[in-house]
């Protein structure tokens, strides 16, 4: 009986049913003692089912039965394993420990391939140390190396697991560096690798999630959008797979976003947040949160999206800069910029590319204008000479800086590119967002019809996307069109809106109170028009807006 349990345990294990090859083998296993390669396809089957407790404890049982059995190679390959295994649940000192196991077996002599594979694991833990730090230790300076290097002895041995590890921290490498182009086209190779399924479980699931997020960091959306698509038809073929189902679900809903399909982007965050919660603590679970606030906040449930940033935060996951983006939805103008600045700040010259962009778009609503700039141009040097998601992101900030300086002409280029690059993209949200910039700078150049034009197809866009708040800015957008209504060129909205006001007498206290914004947000729109208009006081402000038939005697 226990012969039959093990062979049916090793056929569900090489067909990949990891749950026929757990039940039938850990049966086998209830009744005498496992042999070691039998005990890691067992552990290779705890992992991947989820039970991560179980598949440490296996693998040090493994790792046992390999040195009782003289063979130091494989007992090292089960220390890696269980290294990596922690450490990617961010348990770093227990991973580290197994990590320095296999390397007292390597140095004792256990073979060049599993040097190669510690190499691998060495070059990943001086990447994940962060940029700057990778770049003053010795080990980070020579993390492409040791990639490399590892690639060349996977390629020689045949293990083609090795091989997808070191090919895809070469590449990740590469993209952390600056050369993102080089880079990426390496993660192509690996993942031609991976998907013609030569590579086992464990390293191809790494590999596919790895791949993705940096394809995502890059803002390569074309690339993030195939390899998902391949990673959910591999998710798929192995119904009991558990681990690197999330991360897919977390992929797929943002994917789902960006295209527009909020009601199932929702559905497909709240699978991923179900899945990432049970067991507590799996890697993924803050992100899967923060996927969830952005669709909630797009879509204007405000205390929800609130609700689901708290929840990534509460999972490690840093909710910036959605909560920021909410903040500022929700008014509170003032506290978007502390936040979006100190985030910033604490992020150094290496600010994701998001954080930039929406930092431009923050600080121009809080009035600083200098602030936003230098985000645009930090976005503008990012971008090089790249396109894609960047660009659109680098030309919007830039075209609304533009058009809050007053500079509406030259913004037109900008926004026009935006544009451009988002329906490439097929981003039906950020497109029309894109027509709503180009309504206000047509719209002060005097080209009111074009900007009516934009104004009604963005109109349409949000209300198929069911994006709420952005609707009902561009509907009053749309109504300051109207006939009769006056408008002053140079001039953004909100400003308008503050010259009205302050014509009428209001106070900055009693301004900031009206447009839920803050005294110091006030002040600063009031400076902006005092230096647009070239207008030295309250009071010529005042004359102004009656001259202009801004206000009415």
């Amino acid at each position: 009986m226990r012969v039959d349990q093990l062979d049916r345990g090793r056929r569900a294990y090489a067909r990949r049913e990891w749950g026929e090859a757990y039940a039938s083998i850990a049966a086998a296993g209830a009744e005498a003692a496992l042999p070691p390669e039998d005990l890691f396809r067992l552990a290779t089957s705890a992992m991947l089912l989820g039970r991560d407790g179980e598949a440490d404890d296996l693998l040090a049982a493994s790792y046992r039965g390999f040195l009782g059995d003289a063979r130091p190679d494989r007992a090292s390959r089960c220390a890696f394993w269980a290294g990596m295994s922690l450490l990617n649940r961010g348990q770093a000192a227990r991973g580290a420990g197994w990590l320095s196991l296999a390397q007292r077996l390597v140095d004792a002599g256990a073979g060049e391939v599993e040097r190669a594979y510690l190499a691998v694991a060495t070059a990943r833990q001086a990447m994940l140390a962060g940029s700057d730090a990778a770049a003053g230790s010795g080990d980070a300076d020579r993390a492409g190396e040791l990639a490399a290097a590892a690639l060349e002895t996977g390629e020689r041995a045949g293990d083609r697991d090795l091989t997808a590890l070191a090919r895809l921290t070469l590449g990740a490498w590469d993209v952390m560096r600056g050369r993102s182009a080089r880079g990426l086209a390496t993660l192509d190779e690996v993942m031609v690798d991976v998907t013609t399924g030569g590579v086992s479980a464990v390293p191809a699931g790494i590999v596919y999630c790895a791949v993705i997020e940096l394809c995502t960091a890059s803002m390569d959306l074309p690339r993030a959008r195939e390899w998902t698509t391949a990673l959910t038809r591999w998710c798929d073929a192995q119904p009991d797979l558990v681990l690197f189902r999330g991360e897919c679900l977390v992929n797929r809903a943002r994917l789902m976003r960006l295209r527009g399909s909020w009601d199932d982007a929702l559905a497909e965050a709240g699978r991923a947040v179900t899945r990432l919660s049970d067991p507590p603590g799996q890697r993924g679970a803050g992100e899967a949160w923060y996927e969830l606030g952005e669709v909630l906040r797009l879509r204007g449930d405000l205390e929800e999206a609130e609700a689901a940033y708290r929840s990534a935060d509460v999972h490690g996951y840093e909710p910036q800069p959605g909560l920021s983006l909410l903040r500022l939805a929700q008014g509170r103008t003032t506290d978007a910029a502390a936040a979006v600045r100190r985030v910033r700040a604490e992020a150094g010259p290496h600010a994701a590319v998001p954080l930039l962009a929406a930092a431009a778009e923050i600080l121009l609503a809080d009035g600083d204008l200098d602030g936003a700039a230098r985000a645009a141009a930090e976005l503008a040097a990012v971008r090089g000479g790249t396109g894609g998601m960047l660009t659109a992101l680098a030309d919007r900030a830039a075209g609304e800086v533009l058009l809050a300086q007053g500079r509406a002409r030259a913004a037109l280029e900008p926004l026009r590119r935006s544009w451009a690059a988002w329906v490439r993209l097929d981003v039906p949200y950020e497109v029309a967002r894109a027509r709503l910039l180009l309504a206000r700078a047509g719209c002060a150049v005097g080209d009111e019809d074009g900007a009516r034009l934009e104004l009604e197809s963005a109109c349409q866009a949000f209300e198929r996307l069911g994006a709420g708040p952005d609707l009902a800015v561009a509907r009053a957008d749309l109504g300051r069109l109207a006939p009769g209504v006056p408008r002053v060129v140079g001039l953004t909205d909100r400003e308008v809106e503050v010259l009205r006001l302050v014509a009428t007498g209001r106070t900055n206290r009693a301004i900031a109170a009206e447009l839920f914004l803050s005294e110091k947000t006030v002040a600063r729109h009031l400076s902006n028009i005092f230096d647009k208009l070239d207008l030295p006081s309250r009071a010529a402000a005042t004359a102004y807006a009656y001259e202009h038939g801004l206000v009415r005697a």
